[in-house]
């Protein structure tokens, strides 16, 4: 029997459940990743190189206990092609499966090419505490609101962490062609933010566990604080898994901030099953009647937000933080996104690719259902009439300032009264702040009453336009 142990966002040699079963069920195993063209691009991406930096990590974590990490790079049944004829007594392939997105097609076009090919398949539900069939409403149908979709997730019962013994089976080594090699160095280069790695994602938790899950319930809201756990990112590579969160989580003493945190990862696990139940929704609103939107989708001004130049400072802030770290806090986000969809008047999706460029923890799922969610386009999404406005949340969130003046050191100097509204400073104070607003820092470049307005009335007509169409 000689088995492959297919590696996709499992990046771990530990609670794999796939990996344990390959070592467990095999005599001979050679684990393999598939670089595929469909997935990657050839622009620079923090996103991109983030994950492939883990790969790598991964491939000289293998090589340490002597095994190898055969890379494939190419269109998927070709690269399989290739496989067999190297490794010819080929009989079963493990690996955790996708649900949702291209994940899930690329499963469905590999489960025919195995089954055409007599190849055993053994795959296993890895990436989320409980999959999109598991949790259901009284009908048997998908919730689509999270409240109750939460109060029957969190009673059912959490699988635990599975041991994984990598000296079961016997490892294969194969000559690595150079040129895929060559090919995989040059779609990525090392992020001196990113640190990836199993040991990483395990001193975060042991260290949000310690320090800042306490006060977790508070604190996560405040960027200028670091009360996250920042494992999302090694969540999103599988470089921890989502079983071994929640079952250090869950020993921790039972408390309100205990149980924010446990339904941030049911929201998690909401938003895969949303993506399932959605197909569609990277490129095509949940909600019909707000799939027509009349965007005015200006470039300029979308290019001004995303270089975080648009003169509202904790937007600003926010895209600075994550064009220099590929992260941005969760409130920023929706700050952010609020501010492109409801003040720029810029369609969701455009936004939402620019996540997906440049944050090293960008997930499908989440990334596009809380997209979706501030432009109320999605399950559970907020009212169309719920717009952020960036002020007050600045003033609400960074009243002091810190985490505004650390991204923008123009505005270091600017007293509290005016920071959140630089713009409105008299001409003197200005001067005295060496802040001279239309040259050190930008003037606002729309304004937020008249947008707000103007975008509740976009709504309200694609709304109509609907129910036009229906009646």
């Amino acid at each position: 029997m000689t088995t492959v142990m297919w590696f996709r966002r499992d990046l771990r040699m530990v609670d794999n459940k796939a990996l344990a079963r390959t070592f467990q069920d095999s005599e001979d195993v050679l684990c393999v990743f598939h670089l595929n063209p469909e997935q990657l691009t050839h622009e620079y991406s923090y996103s991109q190189s983030a994950f492939l930096q883990s790969v790598e990590h991964l491939r000289q974590s293998l090589a340490k206990e002597g095994i190898q990490l055969y890379l494939l790079y190419g269109e998927l049944e070709e690269s399989f092609d290739q496989l067999r004829q190297v490794l010819p007594n080929w009989t079963d392939v493990y690996f955790n499966y996708d649900e949702a997105g291209y994940g899930r097609l690329r499963d469905q076009r590999a489960a025919t090419y195995f089954r055409t090919h007599a190849i055993k398949i053994h795959a296993f539900q890895d990436h989320y505490l409980h999959g999109s069939q598991d949790v259901k409403n009284q009908f048997g149908k998908a919730y689509k609101v999270f409240t109750p979709y939460y109060r029957v997730w969190r009673a059912l019962h959490k699988e635990k962490p599975v041991s994984v013994d990598l000296s079961f089976a016997r490892t294969i080594e194969l000559n690595q062609d150079p040129e895929t090699l060559k090919i995989f160095n040059r779609l990525w280069e090392p992020l001196s933010f990113y640190h990836p790695g199993t040991e990483v994602a395990l001193t975060k938790l042991d260290s949000f566990i310690a320090d800042k899950l306490e006060n977790y319930q508070v604190q996560r809201d405040y960027p200028s604080i670091n009360g996250t756990s920042q494992l999302s990112s090694y969540l999103r590579t599988g470089e921890i898994s989502i079983r071994m969160v929640f079952d250090a989580i869950i020993h921790y003493i039972p408390s309100d901030a205990q149980e924010t945190f446990i339904k941030e990862l049911a929201w998690r696990d909401f938003y895969n099953m949303v993506y399932v139940e959605n197909p569609r929704q990277k490129g095509e609103a949940i909600q019909s009647q707000y799939k027509d939107i009349e965007w005015d989708n200006s470039l300029d001004l979308f290019n001004l937000w995303k270089k975080g130049e648009t003169g509202f400072p904790i937007v600003d802030a926010a895209m600075r933080q994550l064009n220099t770290t590929g992260w941005m806090h969760n409130r920023l986000r929706m700050i952010t996104a609020s501010f492109l969809t409801k003040d720029l008047l810029i369609d969701w999706r455009w936004g939402e690719r620019y996540f997906q460029q440049m944050l090293i923890d960008y997930d499908p799922a989440s990334n596009i259902g809380g997209w979706q969610w501030v432009a109320s386009t999605g399950t559970d999404a907020a009212p169309y009439f719920r717009i952020f406005n960036s002020t007050t949340q600045s003033e609400r969130y960074d009243p002091e300032g810190e985490f505004i003046k650390h991204y923008l050191p123009q505005l270091a100097d600017v007293p509290k009264k005016w920071l959140h509204e630089p713009a409105r400073m008299p001409l003197n104070i200005q001067e005295t702040s060496h802040c001279i607003i239309g040259q050190d820092y930008p003037v606002p470049i729309v304004d937020h009453k008249i947008q707000r307005q103007i975008a509740i009335e976009k709504y309200k007509a694609a709304s109509k336009s609907e129910d036009n169409f229906i009646s």
